[in-house]
């Protein structure tokens, strides 16, 4: 597996790599700037190139002319860094075969697509592309570059061409990319779910407390729901990494800032609180289509959602009955959702529980084992 995140905190990396290890295989995975002193799960191994993002190591607000450089010169930087780690990566790769050869390379999203494909063709193994959101229609950080996402596209079409098979995280994903890419292969949907804890205790209810947990940057909705914070019935709660110079701008209102927790911590807050925030914006044509890992968090734990009514996203809510949803940048619409989850709050609780099995990691780990087990070559079936 080669992916460039810190693989330590990267919940899905982690989760597929444990279904692989539960199916008979061994996996080594090669990420960015991994921590020293982690330890990976039975069965996996690791490898780490590069340094980790510059944002998870600033420790202060960058000032008016930093952010304007930073604006201006993000595309360019991302892409050397990038450059570096694919680099390190493939070498890395290249090492670890060398000691054990591998049977597939499993490249997750498009900055680790390049080196998965070189690799998979020199090894001649299958390659197995997994694109945790839409790649083009992601958000824009920094300097617009249209010229750099276009070429971009064109390498992802012709890379993912080269692919025995293609993951992703959701249908309106999936969708997408069979529309653009019609002579890709089989595109399979494998959610960001999480496993199902029936030993837990009930959530709260009535609930006492609006709880988002993620990443605090733009794009979350974070503004709005600081909005609506003085009127929700509840105190509300925003948890999880900074993005330290967002963070320096923003008005938190009555919300309750908190930093990244274990997640035995926020599991214990969203139960103790009963109510999720699962947000994002309706800027991007990724948010339109993603299924937040947010979402599965809160299922896997019976705790229902308020949810911004965006996409993929407010359809599942609606389907499954997994809380209410709001309008997208309308503080007076989500606190009106939010009186009205208060109100049935026992009820939705219940439907919840009801889609747990369903929307839990068990169902999804068997369609990866079930990608796995059609990819096969002059050897028969992998093993």
């Amino acid at each position: 597996m080669l992916v460039w995140t810190g693989v330590a905190t990267d919940t899905r990396v982690l989760r597929e790599a444990g279904a692989l290890v539960g199916a008979g295989h061994t996996v080594h995975v090669v990420g960015r700037g991994v921590p020293a002193d982690w330890t990976p799960p039975d069965g996996v191994t690791v490898d780490s190139a590069g340094r980790p993002p510059a944002a998870q190591t600033r420790g202060r607000e960058l000032t008016a002319p930093e952010r304007l450089a930073r604006w201006a010169l993000l595309p360019t930087h991302v892409r050397r860094r990038l450059g570096r780690w694919q680099a390190e990566a493939e070498e890395l790769g290249r090492r670890a075969a060398a000691a054990a050869p591998f049977d597939v390379v499993h490249a997750h999203d498009f900055t680790a697509l390049p080196v998965g494909a070189r690799l998979a063709g020199e090894w001649d193994v299958p390659l197995v592309y997994d694109t945790h959101e839409y790649w083009v229609g992601r958000p824009v950080e920094g300097r617009p570059a249209p010229l750099l996402r276009r070429r971009e596209a064109a390498l992802e079409d012709a890379l993912g061409r080269r692919a025995a098979a293609v993951v992703t995280v959701g249908e309106g994903v999936a969708e997408a990319l069979r529309g653009d890419h019609p002579h890709w292969p089989v595109v399979t949907v494998v959610h960001n779910t999480f496993p199902a804890r029936t030993e837990l205790p009930p959530p709260t209810s009535p609930p006492r407390a609006f709880v988002y947990a993620g990443r605090l940057a733009a794009d979350r909705e974070l503004e709005v729901i600081s909005a609506a914070s003085r009127d929700l019935p509840g105190e509300v709660v925003l948890r999880g990494p900074a993005d330290a110079e967002w963070l320096g701008r923003f008005d938190p209102g009555a919300a309750r800032v908190e930093p990244a927790a274990p997640l035995e911590v926020v599991d214990h807050e969203l139960l103790s609180a009963g109510v999720a925030l699962v947000t994002h914006s309706d800027r991007w044509p990724n948010h339109r289509l993603a299924m937040p890992n947010k979402l599965f968090h809160a299922v896997s734990l019976g705790v229902p959602v308020l949810a911004t009514d965006v996409g993929e996203l407010g359809k599942a809510v609606r389907r499954y009955g997994l809380g209410t949803t709001y309008r997208p940048g309308d503080a007076e619409d989500l606190v009106r959702a939010g009186r009205e989850l208060v109100a049935t709050h026992a009820a939705v609780a219940a439907r919840v529980a009801a889609a747990r099995s369903e929307l839990s990691w068990d169902a999804d780990a068997g369609r990866l084992a079930g990608v796995y087990a059609r990819l096969g070559g002059p050897a028969g079936p992998l093993h």
